[in-house]
């Protein structure tokens, strides 16, 4: 028999039991609701025909295929998905349009694809990566790269979409999107614990990053290259005055959520997931442009706070929340909502989108029960990345990206890593080492959470043929 010679090293957490309860009632109640939506889906789909033909496979490229490689790899790119859900997604597209033998290289900047014809090769290059997509438009990528893997239009009137795609105005007027990304910045105060006075400093403070965001958003990108620190600067002046008085206001909380548009933590956690498949410059140029925000954005924080005398030390000081353990739930929903205004989701994709967050952020406090802080966001990456695959199979659901991303966004460390930095760059080095240290972890942890949640979907039977909206691996936002 043996015995252990010391007990575990980590025998408790600082979890509520009421909290961990309620996240065990979410994932039951998750499960309920997309049970019942399946049953009713099967009810209300009419019957199968007895054959169903494949669509023909064309002898050779078809007319204007390469213009839509080029088009459709843009158009992804912005979307955020990943350089390898592109190359996938371009390869389907050109087996299906008669040219199985075709070469696709996809960088985040750029792509390059080379279809080979009867009697010379086609070759293209574009520079992509310069923009970004709205949630309704990334609706309607994922359907329009599966309406093209489907062979069931052309090419020329898939170039068409796509086009149509990025000329789409946005859903809601500029001042609703502003109140938009200021309703998401309180519902992220309320998940990081925040008094009612951070809820209001986090309100008017995202209010203005909200619509400046909006307003360079088609600037150049010089202008948007300075955009990170001057918005720290100015947030992190005025969270640092209030903090020298007497005012009940923590400054982690009001400092951080206005400023979650311009973490880097989807980028950092992407560059992750690519340098793990084999993907090394897509990797290490994710990792570059990471950190490089990481520090722009440390930059105005650390500059405004030697303007007023508040060390950098104090960034992680809180305040006590007025919800209490419910404050955290509440804002889930009230960050969903907030995402899906400012990014203009469409209406009918809402429901799915808390349902997703709910189900990500339930799944991370029980694995933060379980496994610590550091592991719990591998376990809600490694459970929502399922059921965002399982969604937007629904006859109703979006594409998956549009319910993925607000839930990566929301699980990325993008804050705790921008604490660190600040740290390393002020007089406080020795935590700062292990507050990296701690965000590299966890985001190679959601990276590793995502990719089993894709084998666990891809193995699944059926999976594979319907999985031509794929799978997001989101590098911007």
């Amino acid at each position: 028999m043996l015995v252990p010679g010391s007990g575990p090293a980590v025998q408790s957490t600082d979890i509520p039991l009421v909290t961990g309860l309620v996240a065990l009632a979410v994932l039951v109640v998750a499960a309920l609701v997309l049970w019942l939506v399946s049953r009713s889906d099967r009810s209300s789909r009419p019957p199968a025909a007895a054959t169903m033909p494949l669509p023909a496979v064309p002898a050779g490229a078809e007319p204007g295929l390469t213009a839509l490689l080029i088009e459709l790899a843009e158009a992804m790119i912005a979307a955020g998905y990943g350089v390898s859900e592109v190359q996938q997604t371009l390869m389907r597209v050109a087996t299906a349009r008669g040219a199985p033998g075709a070469e696709v290289i996809v960088f985040p900047t750029a792509a390059l694809v080379s279809v080979p014809g009867e009697t010379r090769v086609e070759t293209a290059a574009a520079v992509v990566g310069a923009g970004s997509l709205r949630l309704e438009q990334v609706d309607a990528v994922g359907r329009a790269s599966a309406a093209a893997a489907d062979g069931a239009v052309s090419p020329a009137q898939s170039v068409a979409e796509l086009r149509r795609i990025w000329a789409m105005p946005p859903a809601y007027p500029p001042l609703l999107r502003t109140a938009g990304y200021a309703l998401l910045s309180v519902g992220l105060v309320l998940l990081l614990s925040g008094s009612l006075l951070d809820l209001l400093v986090a309100a008017c403070l995202g209010a203005v990053v909200g619509g400046e965001l909006l307003l360079v958003g088609r600037a150049s990108s010089t202008v948007r290259a300075v955009v990170p620190l001057l918005s720290a600067f100015v947030v992190a002046l005025v969270v640092f005055l209030l903090g020298r008085t007497t005012l009940d206001i923590g400054v982690l909380a009001p400092l951080i959520a206005p400023l979650v548009a311009l973490l880097p933590g989807a980028l950092l956690t992407t560059s992750m997931t690519e340098l793990a498949t084999g993907q090394l410059v897509s990797g290490a140029g994710r990792v570059a442009g990471g950190i490089m925000q990481l520090v722009l954005l440390a930059i105005g924080i650390i500059a405004a706070g030697q303007l007023v005398g508040v060390p950098a030390s104090d960034v992680t000081s809180t305040a006590v929340r007025p919800l209490g353990d419910l404050a955290p739930w509440v804002g889930v929903a009230v960050f969903g909502i907030g995402m899906a205004v400012h990014q203009c989701a469409p209406r009918t994709t809402v429901r799915w989108i808390l349902l997703v967050l709910y189900v990500a952020y339930a799944a991370q406090v029980i694995g933060g029960i379980f496994f610590g802080p550091v592991l719990a966001a591998f376990v809600g990456a490694l459970v929502m990345t399922p059921v965002a695959a399982y969604v937007a199979r629904r006859p109703t659901g979006p594409a998956t990206q549009v319910s993925f991303l607000p839930a990566f966004w929301m699980l990325v460390p993008g804050s705790l890593g921008l604490v660190g930095v600040t740290k390393l760059l002020g007089n406080d080095r020795v935590d700062a080492g292990s507050v990296l240290v701690t965000t590299a972890i966890t985001m190679v942890a959601i990276s590793f959470g995502v990719l089993i949640g894709r084998a666990l979907v891809g193995a699944l039977p059926g999976q594979v043929a319907r999985f031509t909206r794929s799978f997001p691996l989101p590098g911007r936002r």
